[in-house]
């Protein structure tokens, strides 16, 4: 509770505000070391003293970007010893920032995978229950994010926020509430792997009727075709992302 105070105070002054911005430009930095694997398991970060000397930042906005990375399962803190990056298995790896941290960079190919391998357990299950669950308000959400998607296109910020609605209303739409908790880590992962595919050229391929058959489906109240239709989408974004991935002269070459 105490800390939640203090994270008010910031928000709602000036000097907060600015202060917010500082302790989160740090742990964005130090996040993206951590998962980018310059900084390992393990390895003991600077001393606050010295650390916040380097960065020319106060202790405090340090000490406060330590508690972001710490919230999010980066590093854990303990007194004497300091503080040391964590095992990439306490990592919170569906958390919006660590994801948009992963894809700062090139991430592995087999984190990709582990990727798309829960989207494939989950998604597929939510839009079964979702043609089962939905109701009328839900429906008009997918439809009206689907039109979105349409009109802009993945290539822009409107169409992949279009996107992002349509896994939000489908989530809901399953009436699970621990699958709506994960809305937040699917959408960004939906969203980062999109970008991914773009960085370099457009997409190959439209997968807006992958999301219609998606839709046409829950909609219809067809739970086989739903999880049918998912299964594929996620399988055809994965396809999608794989073949946006560099190959070996290109790696060698960075």
């Amino acid at each position: 509770m105490p800390s939640r105070a203090r994270t008010t105070t910031i928000i709602d002054t000036p000097e907060g505000r600015k202060l917010l911005r500082i302790h989160g430009t740090i742990a964005r930095d130090i996040g993206i070391r951590i998962v980018s694997g310059q900084f390992q398991p393990g390895e003991v970060l600077n001393g606050e003293v010295e650390a916040s000397d380097r960065l020319r930042v106060s202790r405090t906005a340090y000490r406060e970007a330590v508690r972001i990375l710490a919230a999010k399962g980066l590093v854990e803190s303990r007194p004497k010893t300091g503080t040391r990056v964590s095992p990439r298995a306490k990592w919170h790896l569906l958390d919006p920032d660590v994801l948009s941290w992963i894809f700062e960079f090139e991430p592995g190919d087999d984190l990709l995978a582990s990727l798309f391998e829960l989207r494939k357990i989950v998604e597929p299950e939510a839009a079964a229950l979702a043609a089962q669950r939905r109701t009328e308000a839900q429906v008009t959400a997918m439809a009206e994010a689907l039109a979105d998607m349409t009109e802009h296109t993945l290539a822009s910020p409107e169409g992949r926020a279009a996107d992002q609605h349509f896994h939000a209303a489908l989530l809901e739409a399953s009436g699970n509430p621990f699958l709506v908790t994960l809305t937040s880590g699917v959408g960004a992962a939906v969203a980062w792997t999109t970008i991914f595919k773009q960085r370099h050229m457009p997409l190959s391929r439209d997968p807006i009727p992958d999301h219609r058959r998606v839709f046409e489906a829950v909609a219809a109240g067809n739970a086989k075709a739903a999880h049918k239709a998912m299964a594929n989408l996620v399988d055809m974004a994965f396809l999608d992302t794989t073949r946006a991935l560099p190959g070996p002269a290109d790696r060698n070459a960075t």
